[in-house]
């Protein structure tokens, strides 16, 4: 899961950061309005924490932008004012989730987890397809009934190809959602699948010559 960070304080930005990235979650933070206004024009999140009051404009009218463009990342909004019509806007202007200051950062994982299943038409915790089943809320990942090692890496993109099961996903777009903005090697994705494909079974991630990657329901 590939997180968009807006948020202007420093300090609750490295704890979301490094909570989040604990939790097998790839996070790239942004600090004001302008930095995010074109972020996701030409990359992919599957979710993003948007603070309303940053330095240089307004959180709101930075989703309504997005909104406007077609972008439809499930948003969770963070805000300092907890009263019942700031909730109720955030949620008009097209915030999935919102999450008053201050919080606790295992409440926004579920948070993240929830808006992010409701995406992909997941409705609880546990995935299973054939012999794999994943857990999202302790990051655990079973194939044939053995608990497998995975590192973040792998992790990150089992998940990917689990929300998409499937779908064929991109080496661009694999790259992008399990790397984001970090540097990225000529071949790490093939080397991930290699791994994940030797940890559990040659057919679980089939390569679809010419166009990508796409997960296989194993027995």
């Amino acid at each position: 899961m590939r997180v968009l960070l807006v948020e202007d304080n420093a300090l609750l930005a490295q704890g979301v950061y490094l909570s989040l990235t604990k939790l097998g979650m790839q996070v790239d933070h942004l600090s004001s309005y302008q930095q995010a206004l074109n972020a996701l024009d030409y990359e992919d999140f599957s979710a993003i924490i948007l603070d309303l009051g940053l330095p240089d404009g307004n959180g709101a009218d930075l989703l309504k932008q997005w909104r406007k463009k077609g972008i439809s990342v499930p948003t969770i909004v963070l805000t300092a004012n907890t009263d019942f019509d700031t909730r109720l806007a955030c949620l008009d202007m097209g915030a999935d989730d919102y999450l008053s200051k201050p919080f606790d950062v295992r409440e926004l994982a579920a948070r993240l987890r929830a808006i992010v299943r409701r995406q992909y038409g997941l409705d609880h915790n546990q995935f299973s397809y054939g012999a794999l089943n994943i857990d999202f809320s302790k990051c655990e990942v079973l194939f044939r009934g053995e608990l497998v090692q995975l590192s973040r890496r792998e992790y990150q993109l089992l998940l990917e190809f689990a929300q998409s099961a499937g779908r064929v996903l991109t080496r661009s777009q694999l790259e992008q959602l399990t790397y984001g903005w970090d540097e990225v090697g000529s071949n790490s994705i093939e080397v991930h699948i290699h791994h994940l494909r030797k940890k559990m079974a040659n057919e679980l991630i089939k390569t679809v010559r010419g166009i990508g990657y796409t997960l296989v329901e194993v027995v």
